[in-house]
């Protein structure tokens, strides 16, 4: 399979060098060049699948024999090694839970298939692989842990000071190792745009093999397919056949996922966008108007995106036909306030904890809901664990919350993090003085 720059169709690259370097020399964003099909049959009897066997059949059709079957195999069962349930919480309405990973969020799904890719590939290459990634949160312990330890490479997280909370912090800078954190006094826009200058400097990408871990790199994206099938294959096992998915939307990459899987086959009603007051995807729904803004700080700091970069990936899938697109898509956005009443009532009327970017996905499902009423299953997303976010739950439910395994052994480690203003020359003098 090859794969083009959203901004030039003509550029286009093999699956390797997509890869590696993850931002097209134009600053478009790779896309395979065509969407392929999975096998009618195959969608038809899904519900006989594993989460492993489905993430295989996905993969080995969106990448062809860009890696030997046997090997890809090996890549999807080390990488996707846990569970992604769907629960139930009434009749109508379930949660897909996407928190069974090593780091507690949606994220292990695509830095653990993406190192385990670059390790692949890079065991031919004598040249440390230097991978730059900017987080808002759950992404920062994802690619750690995914990469902890990876052979051949050296991993720099850069997070905004102050805007993550406490255990996405120290997931993220208590490594050591081959993992290194960067404290920058900024937003995640800031830190976004430090990775993205780095990978357009000629001097740094002559010193340093750079790739990015972030949702821009398509290794990324293809995993988060793996679940959208798997929770489709689960509720059809149930009787179920119809499903709209609620996806809390930041950088728009899980969303853009669901949407990928949606035109490679996989039977889908409608998908929502829930958004915090970072709403520049509702907006433009709206208004016609893609009028990127600042962001804003929330309760719901992983979707903290002011300008969000997976959106071109979303209307390339669409051919820019947004009258298609918003057929397809609907967008709700949430303030601090309503986020913190939906974690209350949700935990009220079901029992169940979520942390604010699961509340927003489930106060976007119930709008859409009152407003489509419908015999479909309304499946939101629960992408982070609870027990990252001691200071957006109230102080009496989180004390109910069962913490995951590991989860104790995060407190009383040693803080590893540097820190640096938002400055692209000081950030580029540390990673060449740190080679």
């Amino acid at each position: 399979m090859k794969f083009y720059s959203t901004n030039n169709k003509t550029l286009e690259v093999s699956f390797k060098d997509a890869v590696f370097n993850s931002l097209p020399a134009d600053k478009g964003l790779y896309m395979p060049e065509e969407i392929p099909q999975l096998d009618p049959l195959f969608i038809k009897n899904i519900q006989q699948y594993s989460l492993q066997e489905i993430a295989f059949e996905v993969a080995s059709t969106l990448l062809g024999n860009d890696i030997p079957k046997d090997d890809l195999k090996q890549i999807v069962n080390d990488a996707i090694n846990f569970d992604a349930p769907v629960k139930f919480l009434t009749d109508s309405t379930a949660v897909l839970e996407l928190f069974h990973g090593p780091s507690y969020a949606f994220k292990d799904f695509g830095a653990r298939f993406m190192s385990r890719v670059m390790g692949y590939f890079s065991k031919t290459d004598d040249k440390l692989l230097d991978v730059l990634v900017a987080t808002s949160g759950d992404t920062g312990g994802a690619v750690a842990l995914g990469f902890l330890g990876v052979e051949g490479t050296r991993v720099t997280i850069l997070y905004p000071k102050g805007k993550v909370s406490e255990v996405q912090e120290l997931q993220l800078t208590t490594n050591g190792q081959n993992i290194r954190a960067i404290e920058v006094e900024g937003t995640f826009d800031d830190c976004q745009a430090l990775v993205k200058q780095a990978f357009s400097d000629a001097e740094l990408n002559t010193v340093l093999r750079l790739t990015s871990a972030n949702s821009i790199n398509i290794a990324r994206l293809i995993p988060q397919t793996f679940y959208y099938f798997y929770a489709y294959a689960q509720l059809k096992s149930q009787g179920v056949n119809e499903v709209v998915f609620t996806v809390p939307s930041g950088n728009f990459g899980n969303i853009g996922a669901g949407l990928l899987a949606y035109k490679m086959g996989l039977p889908v009603k409608h998908f929502v966008a829930a958004t915090n007051v970072n709403d520049t995807v509702p907006r433009f729904l709206s208004s016609g108007k893609y009028e990127p803004l600042p962001s804003v700080q929330t309760l719901s700091n992983a979707m903290d995106v002011g300008n969000p970069s997976n959106w071109v990936r979303i209307q390339d899938l669409f051919g820019g036909n947004v009258a298609e697109l918003k057929n397809m898509l609907s967008s709700y956005t949430f303030t601090d306030e309503e986020t913190k009443e939906g974690m209350q009532k949700l935990f009220e009327e079901s029992n169940y904890i979520a942390c604010p970017h699961t509340a927003i996905a489930w106060l976007g499902a119930r709008a859409y809901a009152n407003e489509h009423p419908g015999p479909y299953a309304s499946v939101f997303l629960s992408t982070a664990h609870p027990c990252k976010f001691p200071d957006a739950i109230a102080a009496d439910v989180f004390e109910k919350i069962v913490l995951p395994v590991g989860a104790e052994t995060l407190q009383g480690k040693e803080k590893l993090a540097e820190s640096l203003k938002v400055d692209f020359e000081a950030f580029k003098k540390y990673l060449i003085n740190h080679n």
